[in-house]
């Protein structure tokens, strides 16, 4: 019998893809995503040519109690961060030299800002403090203010505009002013907006406008209340009728916390019931486009989520750390915390967790966030404080550069690192998500060695032994096989000890009508 001849063209087909430097994406639809978003993407930052796995956290100083408040003092040659914690105050600065400062404050929550080399702090329940340092000298001690009719414990929040101290009197629409330019203590004046205010509530934060990014005429006051109404003030005098001038009152979201204000490249981001907000953005439309113009738009489901079921819960703040290139929002959620975190460079959007962060502050240069038991240092070391760091990204669905039915058989994944790390890589298919666990880190700092246990000894060997020669990029073709249209790259890792660079991933697959 003869043989027919069988022509066997190459039916593998090599595509690459670049890591998802286009970051977290949560608005649009898994068909329609750019090939440059992810899924999912737990800490990792996306870069602009790679993303990269975020540094962790170790304890700076422990401390009996929450920390609900860190607040730093900034001089050219005395800079202090303090620390609130069980109705004390510590001044942290140095983790060698602790210094108690024994108050039996009722509250730790504070709102503070720096004026004129002062700290001026608030709570709405103690009495509002001061605090700066004259002679090398420190001083920590009440602030003395009166007003008529004033209860000065009921100030709680406080902000600086037009050279005049500004608060927030609790549960009310009344704002607090200095009667004088440059004053930080003494005569406060009532500034009453419940005849401004429509939806009544109370006032939430005053927020100085600085358009242009810095402090000059066309600075703008900003009042803020609980049910999302913004009145706009031009002047420096409320009260000076010729000076004073309402620019308008609109209405937005409903924000979240008397923290709830971000200054951010001459704009200020409101954290809201709708998402992350930017004043200029919000203030034109009304509340049912809100979270069309967010800040967060891009991560939007996530964030409606959250304030959803977590608005009333502490912990709610923005803070920029500008050694990092990204801003981080702080979310409580449920008995734990979470932080979404936007490069501000790119705009491109992630997701840290395992932070259990109850308030952020920058103090010399460093990122650090008050706990559950003390005062932790962020973007230090490579673990959460001697606990792996885990890593999980889900690319967006890709057709690999073609519509017809595919097998994958390899996926060849360049990264950089700077020990040796397990890696679980695989494809979900067509939009059937498979979760397969983390596989324990193998690198070096207290790790079990690379040789010391047999990776065939394992019962389920999902992880790759992955390893990098330092300062050189990783590619390796590792097996898989997965069988479909469209394909998301899963890339998790479970790490202590380890600096991880992820560049892109070659795919090897077959395509065509043969399969079955």
């Amino acid at each position: 019998m003869l043989q027919k001849n069988v022509r066997r063209g190459v039916v593998s087909q090599n595509y690459s893809i670049p890591a998802p430097t286009g970051g977290l994406n949560m608005r649009d639809s898994m068909d329609s995503m750019p090939a440059d978003d992810a899924l999912v993407m737990d800490n990792y930052l996306p870069l602009d040519s790679k993303v990269v796995l975020r540094k962790g956290y170790q304890k700076y100083v422990p401390l009996e109690g929450k920390v609900m408040s860190l607040i730093a003092y900034k001089m050219p040659t005395e800079n202090r961060l303090l620390a609130f914690s069980s109705g004390n105050v510590y001044d942290v600065s140095s983790k060698q030299e602790l210094i108690t400062y024994e108050k039996n404050f009722n509250d730790n929550s504070w709102q503070a800002c720096q004026f004129k080399n002062r700290l001026i702090m608030v709570n709405g329940v103690d009495t509002p403090q001061t605090y700066y340092i004259e002679d090398r000298q420190t001083h920590f001690e009440e602030l003395s203010v009166i007003g008529t009719n004033l209860i000065p414990q009921k100030l709680v929040n406080v902000c600086v505009s037009k050279q005049r101290l500004f608060f927030v009197e609790r549960g009310s629409l009344n704002a607090w002013y200095t009667s004088g330019v440059g004053e930080v203590q003494g005569t406060l004046t009532k500034f009453d907006l419940s005849t401004i205010f429509r939806d009544g509530g109370e006032l939430m934060a005053i927020a100085a406008w600085t358009q242009d990014g810095g402090q000059g005429i066309d600075d703008l006051t900003v009042f803020i209340t609980s049910e999302g109404e913004v009145a706009v003030y031009s002047g420096s005098n409320p009260n000076d009728a010729t000076d004073w001038k309402l620019k308008g009152v609109y209405r937005m979201s409903r924000p979240i916390g008397y923290r709830c204000t971000l200054a951010y490249q001459g704009d200020i981001v409101i954290i809201s019931e709708d998402g992350y907000i930017p004043l200029s953005k919000a203030l034109p439309q009304e509340r049912a486009n809100s979270s069309l113009i967010a800040f967060s738009d891009k991560i939007r489901s996530l964030v409606l989520e959250r304030t959803r079921n977590n608005k009333n819960k502490p912990g709610w703040q923005g803070i920029i750390y500008g050694r990092g290139g990204y801003a981080i929002f702080n979310v409580p959620t449920n008995q734990r915390y979470e932080q979404h975190v936007i490069n501000t460079n790119t705009g491109a959007w992630c997701r840290f967790t395992n932070i259990s962060a109850l308030c952020w502050e920058n103090f010399d240069d460093r990122l650090y966030f008050g706990g559950m038991d003390g005062v932790y240092l962020f973007d230090e070391s490579y673990s959460d404080d001697g606990m792996p760091i885990l890593g999980h990204v889900e690319q967006a669905y890709n057709n690999l550069g073609s519509d017809l039915l595919k097998r994958i058989q390899l996926l060849n994944p360049r990264t950089k690192s700077s020990t040796k790390f397990a890696l679980v890589i695989y494809a979900n298919m067509d939009f059937n998500s498979q979760d397969k666990a983390y596989a324990e880190n193998i690198g070096y700092s207290g790790q079990s060695k690379w040789n010391q246990v047999k990776w065939s000894s394992l019962s389920a060997p999902s992880g790759t032994r992955w390893a990098t020669l330092k300062g050189s990029i990783r590619s390796q073709w590792i097996a898989v096989s997965a069988t479909g249209f469209k394909a998301s790259i899963v890339f998790k890792t479970k790490t202590k000890g380890n600096l991880i660079e992820w560049y892109d991933t070659g795919v090897r697959y077959e395509n065509g009508s043969g399969l079955y």
